[in-house]
């Protein structure tokens, strides 16, 4: 299967208007296991980051319904000019949630916003190469904070690499909270949670090259 090109990202977004989409599917468990996350957050600010953040659907989705959304500090790393457009529209109403366009894929898209609380990772891990997943998920602990919930997704096609990312994300001192593998189609989500130490945060380090996934579609 192609990995779709760049230039297609924008209009990738658009099943997200059909209710009963894959896509939209997903969606709904994510803002679930966000809902959860936030419900369960310590009382203050929550620090959020939104890798890959396309339009900001995954987050903001929730904002517009959650109690805590005046605590939300977000940061959403988006590189697509389009979509990061998009997204500032919706993030207009939330004071705490800012709209970065910049490579996802190298830290420095994240100084002055991490260690975080939440870290989402959507439509990332069906897109970039196996080793870059490993070393992304390796990462994290430089980004969360002990305790943060880090919420991913990933397809189940062959070669299906979700049990082995569940076993890096265990390998780097994450428990499992959650592993929802979607009915009828092949998509998944986890939610992990950092139960062993965080790391030193190190900017100017590479985690990943989006578009070098073997199956694409931003799953």
């Amino acid at each position: 299967m192609l990995v779709m090109a760049q230039d297609d990202w924008f209009t990738w977004h658009s099943p997200y208007d059909d209710p009963g989409s894959s896509l939209s599917r997903r969606l709904a468990v994510v803002q679930a296991r966000l809902t959860e996350a936030l419900d369960s957050s310590q009382p203050g600010p929550v620090q959020v980051v939104s890798i890959c953040a396309g339009q900001g659907r995954d987050i903001l989705g929730v904002l517009t319904r959650h109690p805590r959304a005046g605590d939300v500090v977000a940061r959403l790393v988006e590189s697509d000019p389009r979509n990061a457009t998009l997204a500032r529209q919706a993030a207009s109403p939330f004071a705490g949630v800012e709209v970065v366009e910049a490579d996802a894929g190298c830290t420095d898209a994240y100084v002055g916003a991490v260690p975080a609380h939440i870290v989402l990772a959507c439509g990332v891990f069906g897109n970039i190469s196996d080793d870059d997943v490993h070393r992304t998920v390796a990462a994290f602990p430089r980004l969360c904070a002990t305790g943060a919930n880090v919420i991913w997704t990933r397809h189940r096609k062959e070669p299906d690499l979700t049990s082995q990312v569940r076993d890096w994300f265990r390998s780097a001192g994450f428990a499992e909270e959650a592993f929802d593998a979607l009915a009828d189609t092949l998509m998944a989500v986890g939610s992990h949670r950092l139960t062993g130490e965080a790391m030193p945060f190190q900017a100017g380090q590479y985690l990943f090259h989006f578009g070098n996934g073997r199956a694409g579609n931003a799953e």
